[in-house]
């Protein structure tokens, strides 16, 4: 494959920095002291007071779930996008809520913010946001409605590490925010996510939560002893706050997330230099190429017909098979999630119809790779490639 998805995201300093720690006599495995350095790290990286650090994104969209579950223990509705991965929208259904679908912005294939609005309701529990693959997704207006309705903002941020929004890292808006260290992303720690906020309950919940939900794992005196004193028939370093998962990490990846951290910047602004230049040199009589690429981060270079072609689809499918170009089909999860198996009996027959900017992606979006050796003459060497369609 001449462009594949992702390439060397692992490199060899990464590597050497696990070798050298299982060259000790006796290495600690399991979740240590690299996964907390790597914690406080990513927090002042971010800007955010507390990181817990997980076994995947998918994990870190459970444990929040299960956090806003603790708070509404008799369910609701929580807003979510149609083109997202299934984790945000599993994750939902996993903790009771019911999810309520808006339509996305085409420029930034986040939820639309007017839309979003338009669908609170006194059943709503969360707003629970994806940056799609880079794009920043939010609004100032949105900001402001909800915190003036009160509705907490989450946001999924697993395909877009390093984008801002006025400045600001996205993940350091909302109540909660996910992150993903899958080896396609921006950086990797093989597998494995990070769930933040501002929140010192949420922190505390998130670590026991984390670890089957002992009581244990909190780091807060206040909470451990609230804890032992109600339940003073119980072992200490047993007591079960909730019936929660083991979604650990290791010292492993603590010690890639380390490394590859260091480079993180770097990578950001290089992806960054390569999207404006697919973007300029695209064909935009058949591509769409206004996206909203203030403060974005993009993985990947989104390609998306500017209309329906069904003809003009399958030329494009054609080239890029032939000249070794992978790509996914529907961009971000492989399209229109409400027309999934998962979700029948779920939604209504035919929900999926509702959705139009949705399913133009679902049809006529895909996406290819952009990482940060990418040279100059590759990507005008693919620019090309797709204008020949």
């Amino acid at each position: 494959m001449k462009y594949p998805l992702m390439r060397n995201n692992i490199l060899r300093e990464d590597l050497d920095a696990v070798i050298e720690h299982l060259k000790q006599d006796d290495p600690i495995l399991t979740h240590g002291q690299n996964v907390r350095d790597f914690e406080a790290e990513w927090s002042a990286w971010l800007g955010v007071k507390h990181s817990v650090f997980v076994n995947s994104g998918a994990s870190a969209n459970l444990l929040t779930m299960a956090i806003l579950k603790v708070r509404y223990p008799e369910g609701g509705e929580v807003i979510v996008p149609p083109l997202a991965w299934i984790s945000d929208i599993a994750s939902v259904l996993q903790n009771g809520f019911t999810p309520v679908f808006v339509d996305i912005d085409p420029r930034t294939l986040g939820m639309d913010p007017k839309r979003i609005c338009a669908a609170i309701t006194d059943r709503t529990r969360a707003v629970f946001l994806t940056h799609v693959q880079g794009f920043d997704a939010l609004d100032d207006a949105l900001l402001t409605e909800l915190q003036q309705r009160r509705v907490p903002l989450i946001e999924d941020v697993c395909e877009s590490h390093g984008a801002t929004h006025q400045g600001r890292k996205l993940g350091g808006f909302g109540w909660i925010s996910n992150f993903s260290f899958y080896y396609a992303h921006h950086m990797s720690t093989i597998e494995g996510g990070m769930v933040c906020t501002n929140d010192q309950e949420v922190y505390q919940q998130v670590r026991m939560l984390r670890s089957h939900g002992m009581v244990r794992e909190a780091n807060d005196p206040a909470v451990l002893a609230a804890y032992r004193s109600t339940y003073p028939e119980l072992n200490p370093d047993f007591i079960f706050a909730f019936p929660a998962y083991n979604t650990r990490n290791t010292e492993i990846g603590g010690i890639l997330g380390r490394s590859q951290l260091r480079r993180l910047d770097r990578n950001v602004k290089r992806r960054t230099d390569n999207l404006l230049r697919f973007m300029k040199q695209l064909d935009a009589s058949k591509y769409r190429t206004d996206f909203k690429v203030e403060g974005s981060s993009n993985y990947a270079f989104n390609l998306i017909l500017k209309r329906p072609d069904k003809v003009l689809v399958e030329r494009v499918m054609k080239v890029m098979r032939e000249a070794g170009v992978e790509f996914r089909r529907g961009s971000a999860g492989g399209g229109n999630q409400i027309r999934q198996p998962y979700l029948k009996g779920v939604v209504p027959k035919d929900h999926h119809l509702g959705f139009p900017e949705t399913e133009h992606i679902h049809f006529y979006g895909f996406y290819i790779g952009n990482y940060p050796d990418l040279r100059d003459e590759e990507i005008d060497e693919l620019c090309q490639i797709l204008n020949s369609a």
